[in-house]
């Protein structure tokens, strides 16, 4: 009697990523033959409940499992032990790196093993070619992000804990946090002591066939400030009496290049200025973009390159499709030669500039198939980025000096020749418009038919926002790109600033720490240290600096400052601030008061006055039970909420924002809830209205 075989199951290769989105995308390149699960993102740190370092074993971190990951630590062990070969396919950065190194130590992994494999975007050619080119772990990154982490732990354990107990809680300090907060408050301090100084312009207007205005520049060939009323008088009474004539005329062709494909930072402020998506959003919407989308015809593709990089330097693949794809769609003459150069050229240079991964993805194609911010985000960096690739764009400039007497006026008229670039993308400093002068010959008189001064002042320099502050820690090497997000989003969690509009401005409170940090800990809030040590972590990750290194010289200083500001600092009590309310219970004034959601209204007499009130905020939106405000508050976990000003009279709620616009099906209040699809829906849940 013959046996049966048994039969056997072919191993799989096992392909580790962060996400599950990244996961679902990539196991559909990939195949059946392997297995695509996430760690959802690190799976081991330092804990939580203590500073993990241990300073007299040489700083040596004391890293464990992470709360919450013993599920998929376990799926991971399970799934590591039945594959054929496990493959660690994390972010390709230092971060990324590192938790492929903390993934290999759990799942017992040889960091002499070609185990680690990356990619800068998510399409099926790039994932399998990465699978067939493996490497080893980069210990040097994973050293460069453990100074890191050990460096932000050290300052971030050892001085919040200092301004718990001498201000009070919730606080915290950080390496780059208390950099980008100090450069914040002196700004403000530039601006509470401006003093604003008068100057007048003197404007003349002509008339050639249509009128045209120039402006008074100099005084006997040398630049003139006209610094009050009196003087302005004096010269427009001058002026009456003598005549215009054309004294020279400057004709000259002038370019203006294409700006460089989107950096983190760069793609961070645009999306501000252009989109108005503050930082954490403009990550999150990339994220998504970087990931994975399902686009109809296609399938499940990244669409973008990594999104968090220094570098604005291109594939010679990308280049070439760019360049097919513009000679085909607008015409040679639009194609340039376009050289861009990152301003750090001694640090690896592993990711290319965000750009689209397939350049024929054009986004008005693929609309349906995105969010309203997926399709606002991704047209901005295929636009950027096309726009990168093109050539100049050319304008024919006229320059004119008007003379009368010794005074000189000067007005521009400028056209557009050749669009190029701004055939696709434009910027606020883009927005040029045909400025032509009338035809002019040099010597010829001109018809004056107007002289007048205005009043100015100068002004001070303007309020960080988040765009020109993740500018501004760019240029002054604070930070990288993946840190301006969260750095914005604590400075306002911890109060240190509000917002005013778009702009940041400083707290009492903000102050209060920035003062107390550059008196006891100057270096942590200097921009040149700061600096100086993100230099040191670059030099770690090019083999040139062992970390520890880092970590001893920054902290036998350090500790000495810690101990000493321990001793030296008093209990600071923060002065509540009137609302200007009077407590109904016992005719107290009403206080803001800090709690551990936020801030909120309080009866002076608090605690033994126990009347407390939220800062609402109205919506403007009238309640449709008795017609009272309905106001933004906050429920006691914290989670935002509408509710009717009546309350407790009037229960009405709303977990979404109501707006001043009925259903047409059941008079119901809609209410923004956005989704794929829609952006408002009735707030009746037995409704199913939405447009």
């Amino acid at each position: 009697m013959a046996t049966a075989k048994k039969k056997t199951t072919a191993k799989k290769t096992l392909v580790i990523v962060e996400s599950p989105s990244k996961a679902k995308t990539i196991g559909k390149y990939l195949g059946a033959n392997y297995k695509v699960i996430a760690s959802v993102g690190h799976v081991r740190d330092l804990p939580k409940s203590k500073l993990g370092i241990d300073i007299e074993q040489d700083f040596e971190p004391q890293y464990i499992p992470i709360r919450g990951k013993g599920d998929i630590i376990k799926e991971l062990r399970k799934e590591a032990k039945k594959a054929s070969k496990v493959y660690l396919a994390t972010d390709p950065d230092r971060e990324g790196e590192a938790i492929s190194w903390h993934l290999a130590f759990l799942l017992g992994i040889d960091l002499d093993t070609p185990c680690r494999i990356v990619f800068n975007e998510i399409t099926k050619s790039t994932i399998k070619d990465a699978i067939k080119h493996p490497r080893k772990i980069d210990i040097s990154l994973v050293d460069a992000q453990q100074a890191r982490r050990v460096l932000d732990r050290l300052v971030g354990y050892q001085i919040s804990p200092l301004l718990w107990r001498k201000i009070r809680k919730g606080l915290s300090a950080g390496r780059v946090q208390s950099a980008a907060l100090k450069i914040i408050c002196d700004r403000e301090k530039e601006i509470r002591s401006f003093e604003p100084k008068e100057y007048w312009t003197v404007t003349a207007e002509f008339k050639k066939g249509r009128k045209f205005t120039a402006k008074l520049t100099e005084y006997k060939h040398k630049k003139l400030i006209v610094e009050n009323e009196l003087r302005n008088n004096e010269i427009i009474a001058e002026l009456k009496q003598g005549s215009f004539s054309v004294a020279s005329l400057t004709r000259k062709e002038r370019s203006k290049k294409p700006w460089a494909p989107f950096t983190t930072s760069s793609m961070q402020q645009e999306a501000s200025t252009k989109l108005n998506f503050n930082t954490k959003k403009t990550m999150m919407v990339a994220q998504q973009l970087y990931e994975g989308v399902d686009v109809k015809g296609v399938g499940s593709i990244g669409l973008i390159t990594y999104l968090r990089t220094d570098s604005v330097r291109i594939s010679d693949e990308a280049k070439a499709a760019a360049a097919e794809f513009i000679t085909e769609h607008y015409g040679k003459e639009y194609l340039g030669n376009n050289i861009y150069t990152n301003k750090k050229k001694d640090i690896q240079d592993a990711h290319e500039a965000i750009r689209p991964s397939n350049i024929s993805l054009v986004p008005e194609d693929i609309k349906e198939s995105l969010t309203t911010e997926q399709y606002k985000l991704y047209r901005l960096i295929w636009c950027r980025f096309m726009a990168s690739q093109m050539t100049a764009a050319r304008f024919d400039n006229l320059q004119a000096e008007i003379e009368n007497g010794d005074y000189t006026f000067r007005t521009t008229g400028s056209k557009l020749l050749f669009d190029g670039y701004q055939r696709v993308y434009k910027t606020g400093a883009d927005e040029e418009k045909d400025r032509i002068l009338p035809s002019l010959e040099e010597g010829e008189k001109l018809e004056n038919t107007d002289i007048k001064g205005e009043q100015n002042f100068t002004q001070p320099p303007s309020r960080y926002t988040e765009a020109s502050l993740v500018k501004e820690l760019e240029e002054k090497n604070i930070g990288r790109p993946s840190t301006y997000a969260p750095i914005v989003a604590t400075l306002s969690e911890r109060k240190y600033v509000t917002r005013e509009k778009k702009s940041l401005v400083p707290t009492e409170l903000g102050f209060l720490v920035t003062g107390l940090m550059e008196e006891y800990f100057r270096e942590i809030v200097d921009v040149n240290f700061t600096a100086d040590m993100e230099d040191k972590l670059d030099d770690v990750e090019i083999e040139k600096l062992e970390w520890k290194t880092v970590i001893r010289d920054f902290y036998g200083p350090f500790a000495k400052e810690l101990a000493a500001a321990d001793e030296a600092i008093e209990k600071v009590e923060i002065e509540d601030q009137p609302t200007g309310e009077t407590c109904e219970l016992c005719g107290k004034p009403m206080v803001l008061k800090m709690g551990r959601f936020g801030e909120f209204i309080a009866c002076s007499g608090y605690p033994e006055g126990k009347n407390t009130k939220p800062i609402v905020k109205s919506t403007g939106v009238s309640c449709p039970k008795c017609g009272k405000d309905i106001v933004a508050r906050k429920s006691k976990r914290g989670k935002l909420f509408y509710g009717c000003s009546g309350y407790p009279d009037c229960d009405q709620s709303f977990w979404y924002k109501p707006v001043n616009k009925k259903c047409p099906k059941c008079e119901s209040l809609l209410v923004e809830k956005k989704t794929k699809t829609t952006s408002l829906a009735c707030s009746n849940a037995e409704c199913d209205y939405k447009e």
